[in-house]
């Protein structure tokens, strides 16, 4: 029988209470967050695990699910909350009680090095997957804390920087992912470094208190970012539950000089005496204290942990190998094919890269996983074709970069196990020669991104648009594979004769890439975000990223990512929501069958096996004098479809795509057309809907 909270809480004493409000080393030095529980009452500890990309406990192996870019490339919800399921499932595997997942804030600046840990550039698609992700985790009882809430979308200066930003952009934009997750009953909300128009998120009594827990009726607990309290009363007052510092304390030396991007790990405990403090001097009611605790203990109940009951997990399953190879092939894009792929089965293939002997299993940072197995992409390869597969480096590898790195007393996170890279100098001659002599080149090319760093730039780092622009010279079969945590340059895209963009694909890397390439899967992903020209995005000056004195100005307002294009003379080089198929569809009699759905009936003309995501776009009425996005993205609905086999596939179209905020929600009166199509630049048929 499960306790009762109330009379819980009723009978612990103020130490006991504080000892579910403030995190700890782990004794067992596994989980990333510990709360102690209480013996006394018999309430057990709480663990908390990292795991956007798979669960990372310390000294642990997981299944390395692909980046969660990645799954956002899928526009598949449904596969969205069954790798949730996953994730959940391996967590208890690991004896971990809540999992530090998902990430769902937009991507507003190309640079961010965590984008690959996100969703969308688009507040509806970040959102169904947000609530998708969600509502998986938590059906196998385990705590989802979707992060970092809210407007951190960068990572220079993310321990400082206030995002000033306006109310109808924070509603319109970075808000709906968080909403969308409480929508679904998510059991945490963690809290982000940065401030918010001058206040640090863990003080921020407005969008915490007023918003987050009033106005949405968020009933879990809000926990703080490791070190990311500022103040104890002001983040009691404004509606912080949990002071969550890590498992490593620090270095010993107190002139340790912590790195832009790195809280000050020596910074924590506010949430210990000083809270009891407070509550003595009259700063903050007992009353809250008492909330906190109910908050934490509603959700362990909810998991089982008050009654004992705790389901069983499962540890790298062979359903979860095959959801991290799915994931992996469904959301890589097909960005440019000149007729090169799919592969012929005997095709002799030159594979190149600095990295081609090693899976991608991610950035670095606190999402990194070490699996138990991975497959590296000659070795996908060369298990797929029959033709000969040879490799070569060509140029030196591209360093790693991780926050562990940054900090020395902190083990990293994952290591690869992938086929040992070989110890010979590479040589691009060796390259372009290999190149030269088979029918169709494949180079490998990747970034270098990690929490707590943005890049400096979009190109490719090291020599590697040298090592395509070679191989491209010596064989005009040439294909490129982008492995990258959000959009890159690609200086050389007309000189080659197809583009794939395979993000971080995780564990199984080489077997998804070779499944696409030889065409046993037809690429399924499309871009959650666009690819355009450095210089060409709206945060493109240093107001708005990284921001001056301190403040990064959302002066763009609601045109972020493809809304920006729409209104502007730059093109991206491809477009939000792009990707090509192996096969070829007609749509035809869309209609509209009431206000908040359409369909349309597509066609697969082609003489294979192909996946298509129709996809809806709503524009809004003329007039009105608001200044608003030409269209906006209302949803998607993924198809695989036989040569020759047709389908009537329906789309519900969210309500988002017709608000607007002018300090409460309106749709405006009036005739809305909504596009139906293939990405945000290939419109196949236009419907009128009536609001």
């Amino acid at each position: 029988m499960t306790p009762d909270v109330a009379t819980l809480v009723d009978e612990m004493r103020r130490d006991e209470k504080l000892r579910l409000v403030r995190g700890r080393p782990d004794p067992d030095e596994r989980a990333t967050g510990y709360l102690p529980g209480v013996p006394r009452l018999d309430v057990p500890p709480l663990r908390l695990v990292d795991g956007p990309l798979g669960i990372r406990a310390e000294g642990e192996r997981a299944t390395a699910f692909p980046a969660t870019l990645a799954t956002a490339a899928t526009f598949d919800p449904e596969l969205a909350h069954t790798q949730g399921t996953a994730l959940a499932r391996e967590a208890r595997a690991h004896g971990q009680h809540a999992l530090l997942a998902p990430g769902v804030n937009v991507l507003r600046v190309p640079h961010c090095g965590r984008n690959f840990e996100y969703l969308s550039e688009d507040p509806v698609l970040a959102s169904h997957h947000s609530r998708a992700l969600v509502d998986g985790i938590q059906s196998e009882d385990v705590v989802a804390t979707v992060k970092h809430y809210v407007a951190n979308n960068q990572e220079t200066h993310r321990t400082e920087v206030s995002a000033e930003v306006d109310e109808r952009t924070l509603r319109e934009v970075y808000l709906p992912p968080f909403r969308a997750a409480v929508e679904a009953g998510v059991g945490s909300v963690m809290t982000a470094y940065n401030r918010v128009n001058g206040v640090y998120m863990s003080d921020h009594d407005r969008l915490v208190g007023d918003v987050l827990k009033d106005e949405w009726g968020f009933g879990g607990y809000v926990v703080s970012d490791w070190y990311g309290l500022a103040t104890t009363a002001g983040a009691a007052n404004a509606g912080l539950d949990v002071e969550m510092p890590g498992v490593a304390s620090g270095p010993e030396d107190a002139e340790f000089e912590w790195p832009d991007g790195i809280p000050d790990g020596s910074h924590a405990g506010l949430f210990g005496d000083p809270l009891a403090t407070a509550i003595d001097e009259g700063a903050v009611p007992e009353s809250r204290l008492d909330d906190m605790v109910t908050r934490v203990l509603a959700q362990m109940g909810r998991i089982g942990l008050l009654d004992d009951t705790e389901r069983d997990g499962e540890l790298d399953s062979q359903r979860h190998r095959d959801l991290a190879r799915r994931i992996a092939t469904r959301g890589t894009v097909l960005l440019d094919d000149d007729g090169v792929l799919p592969l012929s089965d005997d095709a002799d293939v030159a594979l190149l890269g600095p990295h081609v002997h090693e899976a991608k299993l991610g950035g670095g940072g606190s999402s990194e996983t070490t699996p138990f197995h991975s497959v590296s992409p000659v070795d996908g390869l060369t298990e797929r074709g029959e033709g000969t597969v040879t490799s070569a480096r060509g140029i030196p590898e591209i360093e790693s970069v991780s926050l562990f790195d940054l900090l020395p007393f902190v083990d990293a996170g994952h290591e690869d196990d992938a086929t040992e890279t070989p110890t010979t100098e590479p040589s691009l001659d060796d390259a372009v020669a290999a190149a030269e002599d088979a029918d169709v080149a494949v180079v490998l090319v990747r970034d270098a991104t990690t929490e707590a760093r943005d890049r400096d730039t979009l190109s490719l780092p090291g020599r590697q648009d040298e090592l395509v622009e070679a191989v491209a010279a010596a064989n005009d079969r040439t294909v490129v594979v982008l492995r990258s945590g959000g959009p890159v340059e690609t200086p050389w895209r007309e000189a080659v004769a197809a583009v794939v963009e395979q993000w971080y694909p995780g564990q199984a890397d080489g077997a998804a890439l070779a499944s696409v390439l030889y065409g046993d899967s037809d690429p399924g992903g499309r871009l959650p975000v666009t690819f355009a020209p450095e210089g060409t995005y709206p945060a493109s000056d240093g107001r708005r990223f990284p921001g001056e004195d301190g403040e990064a100005h959302y002066d763009e307002g609601v045109f972020v990512g493809y809304r920006h294009f729409d209104a502007s003379d730059a093109a991206p080089t491809y477009p939000f929501s792009h990707g090509h198929s192996y096969a070829e569809f007609v749509y035809r009699d869309a209609a509209v069958i009431d206000e908040r759905t359409v369909e349309v009936t597509v066609e697969n003309v082609a003489g294979r096996t192909g996946r298509e995501v129709v996809q809806a776009y709503v524009r809004p009425p003329g007039g009105g004098g608001v200044d608003r996005p030409r269209r906006a993205f209302a949803g998607a609905a993924p198809v695989a479809l036989a040569a020759g086999e047709s389908a009537t596939v329906r789309v519900l179209l969210d309500e988002l795509a017709f608000s607007r905020y002018d300090g409460g929600w309106t749709v405006d009166t009036g005739e809305y057309d909504v596009e139906i199509g293939r990405s945000v630049a290939d419109v196949r048929a236009t419907v009128c809907v009536d609001r």
